[in-house]
């Protein structure tokens, strides 16, 4: 079996290490996650919304959406998971982040809501509601619980786990081809571990990570960090148990200067974002994260305001979060293998050989609902094998 190791253990790497380790081509002990910060889905895998939606991608991406929420659905029904669907919508672009504006531009459905929405939401004088989603075509995930699954599920097969560790370099055997990779530990010593395939994860971190191996590579990754700030919460005006109409995704319009983005969970939390950054500079690591106190600040007026809040301590604060994305020019994630010619230029490689470096990243804010199909695409592409959907168009050109 080939050595595998996947370079970033957040839920992209996680869902790729889950399906290469089903495989009955791969051996599961054979296949090694790397993750350098010190702490486990600090980032947006863990920090994220989890909605799901089934159909609201661009025409490049939109395979990739339907199988990936198929899989989700198979995946909660198959576990136990607990299903919270309400309902979604249409194909569009994936430009509105850049621009500040809320994800609700990805639907073309523009329905009258005749109802006063989730009692936890408050609504202004005059204001109106609008259903933007389908019957059965959206839902929602706790991103960190369903991370820490899939990383649970890889451990029980026999994935090895290297934590905090960051690759250093890799090494050839003596016809050229890739052999292993050298780690640096965190207690200031190396590791070698065998490597024959070598799998880039790591979110907006990706173009470092893969610079770091191949440091005469002239491949730029066009991927860059978008910071992105949410608070988790509880209301008394929200609890999963008594609300029969079951969760909701709320899109606002402008608010505070941005366009806030509401998600009731059936853990009877309430997750608000929308508030971006695209100047705050990528840390070294994801736990290096620095939160701005005015940002947040901002953050949490809207979420009174919207969300009805009466006292001072009406609304509790559980977490404020900050993670990146990693957005590209086109809004669509890249998935695919790096030529060996892009690698650097003393690698050679056998003639007839196919490609062993692979990069799934740039998912900007579909991360967790494109993620099981990432992981899924990924694991045939490694292993050789022609994946059920086209994914050309995210090829890294």
């Amino acid at each position: 079996m080939s050595p595998t190791v996947i370079v970033g253990a957040g839920i992209i790497g996680c869902s790729t290490a889950f399906y290469l380790s089903e495989s009955s081509i791969t051996d599961a002990q054979s296949i090694h996650l790397v993750e350098s910060s010190p702490e486990l889905f600090h980032c947006a895998s863990g920090l994220a919304a989890g909605f799901l939606a089934s159909d609201w991608f661009s025409s490049g991406v939109a395979p990739l959406g339907a199988l990936s929420f198929k899989l989700h659905k198979e995946l909660s029904e198959k576990y136990a998971g607990n299903q919270n669907q309400s309902n979604a919508a249409s194909p569009c672009g994936g430009d509105w982040l850049a621009s500040g504006r809320s994800r609700a531009q990805a639907s073309r459905v523009d329905d009258f809501y005749d109802g006063d929405g989730p009692a936890w939401l408050a609504k202004a004088a005059g204001s109106t509601l609008s259903v933007i989603s389908e019957d059965n075509s959206v839902a929602q995930v706790d991103p960190l619980r369903l991370s820490r699954f899939l990383l649970d599920q890889c451990l029980e097969r026999g994935v090895h786990l290297h934590q905090p560790a960051r690759v250093l370099s890799v090494s050839k055997d003596v016809e050229g081809a890739l052999s292993s990779v050298r780690l640096a530990l965190s207690d200031g010593t190396e590791s070698h571990i065998p490597c024959a395939r070598l799998v880039i994860t790591a979110g907006a971190w990706s173009p470092s990570v893969f610079q770091s191996p191949f440091p005469a590579s002239k491949l730029k990754i066009p991927i860059s960090p978008l910071a992105g700030y949410s608070l988790l919460l509880k209301s008394p005006r929200w609890n999963a148990e008594h609300e029969g109409k079951g969760c909701h995704a709320v899109f606002a319009s402008d608010s505070g200067g941005f366009s806030p983005e509401i998600f009731s969970r059936a853990s009877g939390d309430i997750y608000i974002a929308g508030l971006n950054d695209s100047r705050m500079p990528l840390p070294a690591l994801a736990s290096d994260v620095k939160t701005s106190n005015d940002a947040l600040v901002r953050l949490k007026n809207v979420a009174k305001c919207m969300l009805g809040s009466r006292e001072e301590n009406d609304l509790v604060v559980l977490r404020e979060g900050l993670c990146f994305r990693p957005v590209t020019p086109t809004g669509e994630p890249i998935i695919s293998s790096v030529p060996n010619q892009d690698l650097t230029d003393d690698f050679p490689t056998r003639v007839g050989d196919r490609n062993w470096v692979f990069m799934a990243a740039g998912h900007g804010p579909w991360g967790i609902s494109l993620s099981l199909g990432t992981g899924k695409v990924l694991t045939d592409l490694i292993e050789g094998t022609d994946p059920p959907i086209n994914i050309g168009i995210l090829a890294l050109l």
